[in-house]
């Protein structure tokens, strides 16, 4: 799945409400680009006035011409100055604002949604087209914005002086519009697949080196690294396009440039010979054509930028196009009984994953999910802790539909835990998610077998772990993953091999102790390893998305069928195994 992109009505209203929180700040940079524009207007028609008495045989005040000449070129500096102060603490709230709307709409959207649009592409917003934004809202957009100004101002000032010789510019008006406009219309499409390309790259290099353990493991080194190969290729490829249009469109700017310049020459000559036009304005209009080129140019020269920034704010606000997590009134359910009637589950239209799976599950119950790989176990935790919807059936807890469940308070009574862990940047204790008094979060790090690690660490809970601090054990992230489990303390947990990069000893010991002090809660645990199925109220066997055995450790001995043949299989010994429910954390 694609995240979308914004349309330019979108990108225009939250300009638009971006500008007015800080309307002071925008009319006051508007204000000094245009005095700065009004004042660069004066030195032409100086230099007009000094034309115009030369030509007439008097003599011109120099001194006092070049005084006002040089006080206009420092006053128009420092406005330009101030201008860009205020253009660079404008855009700096445009990007602040940018980067806290994206991340609020992201953290609401629902996690399947994340899920499936993967890493990559997500990372790109956050980072690389933000980044782009950034230089635009710095760099492009006050550049630009002051010459837009310029230029308007200048024709103005042209039409003033001369009519006539201002028709000059006209010659060039054919040749922008359609060169600018083919560049345009064109160059918006290769912008967007180029910031997807990156994105890919980007996520191809992410998931390499997230994954680098399983890429070695699995000698997957040489097609990972054709994989990032193809995927910068790909980028390579339409940056090559965009620089292609460039190339085929910058020289025809060069030619518009200098046409106006040879027609109002040519008015000019042609005007004076009969008397319409003196020879001060003829210098003033070609003056203010020459100091319009230089806006002109710029103005041209940032678009680009300015275009790669407005396709990043597309994708950056595109998120908001996505439904975000579910809303609404609170539900009451009656009790915390999950139920599945006819559930099925496709990834693609016509391949089912799961097949009418019937399910009862009370509260307070342990079940284990077993099966082989691909059999459905981790989309049946997906779809019982709500974070996918089935195609078909329900999923219900507590008699009500989890899709009629608001996010938030489905999250708070159903918590699903896999076997992929983030440590964040931030303290244990701040990882730990928690406000409780240490004895009492020492207490769940001991039931997960965490204490010992936290205790050596030199700050102990307040030592500050993640990227570019302290580095954090896989096995330790999941204890301090399932620690977290334990501190929010939700009636339902759904663990999905939640104890998979732990050690075979470690992780049997942690997972009796969590199911300890998670008695009387329903606990419902996916895992490979068999000797762990024992332990549970009731073992659901998955085969092929449907059910090929329920019931109890013992039953499905005594039965003789799939779950025994598996057991046999796996060597897994055969006597029962009973363990305490008293639980060491309240």
């Amino acid at each position: 799945m694609t995240l979308p992109l914004a349309d330019a009505r979108m990108v225009r209203r939250w300009l638009r409400d971006v500008a007015s929180r800080k309307r002071g700040d925008f009319a006051a940079m508007l204000t000094l680009f245009v005095l700065a524009s009004l004042l660069g207007l004066v030195g032409p028609r100086l230099l007009g006035v000094l034309v115009d008495a030369v030509a007439a045989g008097t003599r011109p005040p120099v001194d006092v011409l070049a005084a006002v000449f040089l006080a206009v070129l420092l006053a128009q500096a420092a406005l330009r100055r101030w201008g860009h102060v205020r253009a660079t603490r404008f855009g700096e709230h445009l990007l602040a604002t940018a980067r806290e709307d994206f991340t609020e709409h992201v953290l609401r959207l629902p996690i399947g949604t994340v899920e499936d649009a993967g890493t990559g592409d997500l990372l790109s917003r956050a980072t690389s087209d933000v980044d782009r934004i950034e230089y635009a809202a710095r760099y492009a957009a006050p550049e630009i914005l002051t010459s837009s100004i310029a230029v308007v101002l200048t024709v103005v000032a042209m039409l003033v002086t001369s009519p006539l010789l201002t028709a000059g510019v006209l010659v060039s008006v054919p040749l922008l519009v359609l060169t600018t406009r083919w560049y345009w219309r064109r160059a918006n499409a290769v912008l967007e697949r180029m910031l997807a390309a990156w994105g890919d790259v980007q996520a191809s290099a992410t998931e390499t080196v997230t994954g680098a353990r399983t890429v070695e493991a699995l000698g997957l080194a040489e097609r990972r690294v054709a994989h990032n190969d193809r995927a910068l290729r790909a980028a390579v490829a339409t940056e090559h396009a965009h620089r292609s249009l460039l190339a085929r469109w910058l020289p025809t700017l060069d030619l518009a440039y200098l046409l106006p310049v040879a027609a109002v020459l040519a008015i000019g000559g042609v005007a004076y010979r009969a008397g319409l036009a003196g020879l001060g304005d003829i210098t003033a209009v070609t003056l203010y054509l020459l100091a319009m080129s230089g806006p002109l140019v710029e103005l041209l020269a940032w678009v680009e930028e300015l275009q790669v920034g407005s396709v990043g704010l597309r994708r950056i606000l595109g998120v908001r196009r996505v439904r975000p997590a579910r809303g609404g009134a609170r539900v009451t359910p009656s009790g915390r009984d999950v139920q599945l009637r006819d559930v099925r589950f496709a990834y693609r239209d016509g391949h089912d994953v799961l097949h009418g799976i019937d399910l009862d599950i009370v509260a307070g119950e342990r079940l284990m999910i077993i099966g082989p790989s691909g059999s459905g176990k981790s989309t049946l935790a997906r779809l019982l802790a709500g974070v996918a919807e089935p195609g078909g059936g329900t999923v219900s807890l507590g008699g009500v539909d989890l899709r009629r469940w608001s996010h938030d308070q489905l999250r708070g009574e159903v918590l699903l835990l896999t076997q992929e862990h983030h440590v964040f940047a931030a303290t244990v204790r701040e990882n730990l998610m928690a406000d409780g008094d240490d004895d009492h979060l020492h207490d769940v790090l001991t039931v997960v077998g965490a204490d010992d690690w936290v205790r050596s660490l030199p700050d102990g809970l307040e030592t500050r772990l993640g990227s570019g601090t302290l580095s954090v054990p896989p096995a330790v992230a999941q204890q301090l993953a399932l620690a977290r489990v334990l501190l929010a303390d939700p009636p339902v947990v759904v663990l999905d091999e939640a104890t998979a990069a732990m050690a075979s000893g470690t992780a049997r010991q942690a997972e009796r102790s969590v199911a300890a002090a998670l008695a009387g809660r329903t606990v419902i645990s996916i895992a490979h390893r068999l000797d762990a199925a024992r332990d549970a109220d009731r073992i659901l066997l998955l085969d092929g998305g449907r059910v090929a055995a329920l019931g109890s450790h013992d039953e499905l001995l005594a039965e003789g069928g799939s779950y025994a043949r598996v057991l046999a299989a796996a060597g897994v010994a055969e006597a029962p195994v009973t363990t305490s429910h008293d639980s060491p954390v309240r």
